[in-house]
């Protein structure tokens, strides 16, 4: 059988495809070479570390629980028993999506895709028969692996990974995590929270390179107030394995340093998962899949989301892009009438649950100046907010930015207590092309959290100049 619309894996952009894409009448199918179902989301990423950083919130509230007047001694910790709430809990998400997937809306079929073609992939079955399986249009949503940068040593050292981490029923007491990205942080934070001695090292001036500076600058001073040690502006020299720990050595400032721990953290980053594309001749990017803003690739009948090509590595912006790419495979097929979908990344959303959390939306301050915007921006610390003081979390602090001449919100950051929550407030104005003016105006509940975004807004309302 010959199907009109294929997905190359069967994760959230390729879930989101199929779905989109049998809405819209098109014959469809998922292929997934994965062991287990789900997807990095479910399977090793969002919700199985957002689910051990839950447990490392609640235990730093009990380890807190004599400023509030509250009497508890010795609060103790189950570091397998944290690693079984988090098994179970991802394993009722896998098995919805389990479900999802198997429900018979699409064919899905079980295997490792290798591209013969543009139009047609051998699909080597786990009973270990081969399938040629073609198709009109397919979407690859292969997704990505963690990358191990060719760094003296670091492939022989045994480092752990985020894989391993989220499956390790010991909290390592001492630990050096290579990289300063989400992966990175969340992990550092989950093992601090814990007791852990934590080492980060980032090769960048700062942590989360991407990140507004001053921003950046100001979860740096959290995690360090936290008793994480961080070293920026670094180069990796080489990776050490000994009998009994492991050896990070690296250059700061023309210097050479050296850290050991008991255990390392590769969260050097992710890369594309590119096996079995090679036959398509497919453009390449930064080492990702280049696609389009209507997820088309170099290939015309090819469409690709998620990390596979990026630009992030963020669940809900995959999701849009296999719902985009499937629509307008449908218009390419002549099934579906109407302008083709394209994506739209002005509303660019990212949140690290560290502690402090960190979340942004909108352009950063080096994007607004790379494209000549005026813009103006205001902050306002939690340490001079009622209700974060009430709540005994005043680390950091709330940015918004917007266009000097309009007032239009063009971006905004929070670094403080609830950050991925709070952004979302600013997110739903965005949306609507609001004016700090527009925003000042709405009322806000005393004393809550959110309340903390009136006072930059208020101050940027002056300061914004109108084209007469």
């Amino acid at each position: 059988m010959e199907y009109d619309f294929v997905v190359v894996g069967g994760g959230s952009a390729g879930y989101a495809g199929a779905r989109t894409a049998v809405d819209l009448g098109l014959r469809t199918a998922v292929i997934e070479g994965g062991k287990d179902i789900g997807g990095l989301c479910i399977l090793r990423g969002c919700m199985p570390s957002k689910t051990l950083l839950e447990s490392a919130r609640r235990f730093r509230v009990l380890q807190r629980a004599g400023e509030f007047g509250l009497a508890l001694d010795h609060p103790r910790f189950d570091a397998a028993a944290i690693i079984g709430r988090k098994k179970r809990l991802v394993g009722e998400f896998a098995d919805y999506r389990k479900g999802q997937l198997e429900a018979g809306r699409f064919d899905f079929i079980r295997g490792q895709a290798i591209f013969l073609g543009p139009n047609e992939v051998s699909v080597r079955q786990f009973d270990g028969t081969e399938r040629i399986i073609r198709s009109k249009v397919f979407l690859l949503a292969t997704g990505s692996k963690i990358a191990v940068p060719p760094v003296p040593g670091l492939a022989e050292a045994g480092c752990l990974t985020s894989d391993d981490m989220l499956d390790r029923p010991e909290i390592p007491e001492s630990l050096v995590v290579l990289g300063g990205g989400p992966v990175a942080l969340e992990l550092a934070s989950y093992c601090r929270a814990f007791g852990s001695r934590v080492i980060l090292i980032q090769r960048s001036s700062h942590i989360l390179s991407g990140t507004d500076a001053d921003v950046a600058g100001a979860l740096e001073s959290g995690l360090r107030d936290d008793g994480i040690e961080i070293h920026t502006g670094t180069r990796l020299l080489r990776v050490e394995r000994k009998p009994s720990s492991c050896r990070v050595v690296f250059e700061k400032d023309g210097c050479a340093t050296a850290v050991e721990a008991d255990h390392i953290l590769n969260a050097l980053g992710r890369t594309p998962q590119l096996a079995g594309l090679e036959n398509l001749g497919l453009q390449i990017r930064g080492g990702r899949i280049d696609a389009d803003v209507r997820q088309r690739t170099s290939v015309p009948n090819i469409f690709a989301a998620g990390d596979v090509c990026g630009p992030s590595e963020v669940v809900h912006v995959a999701i849009q892009q296999g719902e985009v790419a499937a629509a307008n495979a449908a218009s390419l097929l002549g099934v579906r009438s109407g302008p083709l979908r394209s994506m739209d990344y002005r509303l660019k959303l990212f949140a690290v649950f560290s502690e402090p959390q960190l979340a942004c939306v909108g352009a950063t301050e080096a994007e607004l100046r790379a494209a000549g915007t005026d813009y103006v921006i205001a902050t306002y610390p939690f340490n001079d907010h009622g209700k974060s003081l009430v709540m005994g979390e005043t680390a950091g602090f709330v940015k918004i930015t917007a266009s000097k001449a309009t007032g239009e919100i063009l971006g905004a950051a929070v670094v403080g207590p609830d950050a991925s929550e709070l952004i979302h407030e600013v997110t739903v104005a965005m949306h609507y092309r609001a004016t700090v003016q527009d925003f000042a105006a709405i009322p806000h509940y005393h004393p809550t959290l959110s309340e903390i975004w009136t006072y930059p807004a208020e101050e940027l309302v002056s300061e914004i100049t109108p084209a007469s």
